[in-house]
């Protein structure tokens, strides 16, 4: 049931059109994917997709497949993002406690090696255009610049984190939302050690 590395990378971009837009991919949107100037190469590896059950036809629909379920096999997790817990965009709750699933996106789509994805929870980042029940995608960082949107845990919370904008001030650690009636929180002096940061928001998936 494993896929070729050019098989797992047209179902990784079918997987990925559908979560961001809701619908899969046209052949030709596939070919200009793979830089094919024919179709029948394309055909030859949707067929195979199909045959292995990683996708299925939609009888009588222009973008005639789609993903199937949470297929897994052959997907090789190096070249996937976990789903890890929720994130809060208001406030902290669970993160990284467990992995809930592997999305087979190749993390080099945002530019990296290695990425995990988290749900957010909240309306606190709405202005950044990340709302309730988004997949952030973050790349595991320990710093970050100044107006980054990053995960940070807090200390007396060590498996809660939240997603803020950092900001930075003499002997000052602000977190931010992007959502004026959510306060920032604010940390001076020693507190400042009480702010870790987990990773960089690098992308976003909208399910909806």
């Amino acid at each position: 049931m494993e896929l070729t590395p050019r098989q797992l990378s047209v179902y990784e971009y079918i997987l990925h059109h559908h979560q961001l837009h809701g619908m899969a991919p046209t052949v030709r949107e596939i070919c200009e994917y793979l830089g094919r100037k024919g179709p029948a190469g394309v055909h030859r590896i949707l067929n195979v997709l199909i045959d292995k059950g990683f996708i299925e036809t939609i009888p009588g629909k222009k973008r005639a497949w789609r993903p199937v379920g949470n297929k897994q096999a052959g997907v090789v997790k190096a070249k996937a993002i976990p789903l890890a817990g929720h994130i809060a965009a208001g406030s902290p709750i669970s993160i990284i406690d467990h992995v809930e699933e592997y999305l087979p996106i190749d993390p080099a789509l945002y530019g990296y090696e290695t990425c995990f994805a988290v749900r957010v929870n909240g309306d606190s980042m709405i202005d950044a255009n990340i709302a309730d029940g988004d997949l952030a995608i973050i790349v595991p960082v320990d710093n970050t610049d100044d107006g980054a949107i990053a995960a940070v845990i807090v200390e007396d919370m060590l498996t809660e984190a939240t997603l803020k904008i950092i900001r930075r001030r003499k002997n000052v650690i602000e977190l931010h939302s992007a959502n004026r009636k959510y306060p920032p929180m604010i940390f001076k002096g020693k507190d400042r050690q009480k702010v870790r940061i987990v990773g960089r928001y690098v992308g976003l998936i909208r399910l909806q």
